[in-house]
Formats: structure tokens, C-alpha cells, sequence
């Protein structure tokens, strides 16, 4: 059987390897499928599709869109989104720079906090300089946290400053989940929300599969067995699409965050499933 990992970061957000190599390392794990799903932009899906085509890999173009509900993050994966289309792009730059604002406010938190950093000291460390598509995120902040010796860890950088109970955190008005919905499905996407356990808002999955959600990605690497037992019977309960994903964003300082491609999968009769999605969408509009 066949599989496929559905969540996949790279050099266009917040991941550390060029798209190409995601779609390699995808195919030499054995996986039938991979998707390219960085936040707010799809500046490395051409360049994966192209890859995908060399090695006879299943490329899924998809993005993942940052949200927000109840002063939470919410990320709202999209599959088999038009990546070229006009107002979808101007939409997802609307998101980066919002995403922008938030880095500039946390760098500014840091320094309320005595960690002297810059967005300089940040595009540092950056593997290569990042296109105007492209975009910057945590990850990157505490790369250069890492890189001034202010933490040890990537992982003692999202607790103790950048994750939701770090004292650096912030969160500016974005849009909410259902607009993100929206906006997939316009695009001829098929709309999913990205790793549900972690928000602690199981009621927004009602409210979300009334409002154009196809499904639910309920194997993540961040996902306990319990969790992931939990969310399949919600999926199931909302005829959702039953979705896998890694989360990979690449190796850094020697960890692999989240997990390495291919840690989470479906079989790729899941892919089909998004497709058929797509096609219904499209039929109903």
C-alpha cells in the first residue's frame, strides 16, 4: 500500500530544505504522495510539482493559512488550490503581512524583556534570503535566539518566549477559520484544519464542518494515540476527510522539527478523497 504525508513546510515559510527535497525525501521514505503546505504563501509549490513529475511522486499543491479564533491559532490547510490564481495570491500576501507585524511586535516584546534582537539579527540566520512571496516565522526567531545563546534549544524558545505560553507571544487581529474556508474554496481548494489537539476548541470543528469544512487532519506528529482516536471519531461523526501529516519543517540545530516525512500518513486513496472533493466543490459552484 501506498501513502501519503499531507503537511510539509520548506525554504518558502518556516521550513530549512528547498521544496525539491521535500518531494526526494518523500520518495526515498517510499511515500506514494507529499504535500507542500507552507504557511501563507505557495512560493515552493511549482518547484515541488516540477520535482514530483521527475520522480513519479504525487505532488498535492496546498498552503496553510493562518488564522485566528478565540485569541487562539488556528491553521487551516488547503489542498489542490488554483496557486496561481490572482486574488488568492493578493489574499495570502494580506496574511504575510500581517504575519510581518507580529514578528516586528515579538522582537519587540524580546527587547522589552532584555534579548537584544533585530528582524536583522533574524534574517541572519536565515538558511538564504527570502523572496517577497516567501515568508518569516517563529521558527526563525528562535533560530536566532538559538544562534545569540539566549536559549539551548528551539524547543526552550517556543516555551519559554514564542509559544502561546511564552512571554513574548502576540497575537494580532487576523481573520478567522471560516474565512480561510472561503477563501479555499474560491480558490478551487479543498479546505482541512491543520492539527486540531492542539487548540483546545473542539466545538469550532461543528462549527466549521457547517461552513464548507471537508476535513480534519487527524494524525499529527504533536497528536497523542488518544487524540488521534478522539478526532477520527469526530471526523467521522462529520463525514470529514481523514487526514496525515508530519508537519516536517527540516532539521535545525540537529532535531528535526516537527518530524521527519512520513512519520504521519494515510493511505493515498486520501488523496483521491481531495480530489473528489475538489470536483464536487466545483460542480456545486
Amino acid at each position: 500500500m501506498l501513502y501519503a504525508d499531507l503537511h510539509s513546510h520548506t525554504l518558502a515559510s518556516d521550513g530549512t530544505q528547498p521544496a525539491s527535497d521535500n518531494v526526494r525525501i518523500a520518495f526515498e521514505t517510499g511515500l506514494g504522495a507529499i504535500a507542500i503546505t507552507d504557511h501563507d504563501t505557495v512560493a515552493g509549490v511549482d518547484e515541488a510539482l516540477e520535482a514530483g513529475k521527475q520522480l513519479g511522486i504525487t505532488v498535492v499543491p496546498g498552503v496553510e493559512v493562518s488564522t485566528l479564533s478565540k485569541g487562539q491559532d488556528i491553521h487551516v490547510l488547503g489542498y489542490y488550490i488554483d496557486h496561481h490564481n490572482a486574488l488568492f495570491l493578493e489574499r495570502l500576501g494580506e496574511m504575510r503581512n500581517v504575519r510581518d507585524r507580529r514578528n516586528e511586535m515579538m522582537l519587540e516584546r524580546l527587547n522589552e524583556l532584555g534579548l537584544s534582537m533585530t528582524m536583522d539579527d533574524v534574517k541572519a540566520s536565515l538558511i538564504q534570503s527570502k523572496k517577497a512571496d516567501e515568508t518569516i516565522g517563529r521558527p526563525h526567531i528562535a533560530d536566532a535566539l538559538v544562534r545569540k545563546g539566549y536559549v539551548a534549544s528551539m524547543t526552550e524558545a517556543f516555551d519559554r518566549y514564542l509559544g502561546k505560553d511564552g512571554a513574548a507571544y502576540v497575537n494580532p487581529p487576523r481573520i478567522g477559520p471560516t474565512t480561510a474556508i472561503q477563501w479555499i474554496l474560491e480558490a478551487g481548494g479543498v479546505p482541512v484544519l491543520a492539527h486540531p489537539g492542539l487548540y483546545d476548541q473542539d466545538e469550532l470543528i461543528e462549527e466549521l464542518a457547517a461552513n464548507g469544512l471537508a476535513g480534519l487532519e487527524v494524525y499529527h506528529s504533536d497528536h497523542s494515540p488518544e487524540q488521534e482516536q478522539h478526532y477520527k471519531q469526530i471526523a467521522e461523526r462529520h463525514a470529514l476527510i481523514i487526514t496525515a501529516g508530519s508537519d516536517f519543517h527540516g532539521e535545525r540545530n540537529g532535531v528535526v522539527f516537527h518530524a521527519p516525512i512520513g512519520s504521519r500518513k494515510v493511505s493515498v486513496d486520501v488523496v483521491d478523497q481531495l480530489n473528489q472533493a475538489r470536483r464536487k466543490a466545483h460542480e456545486r459552484s
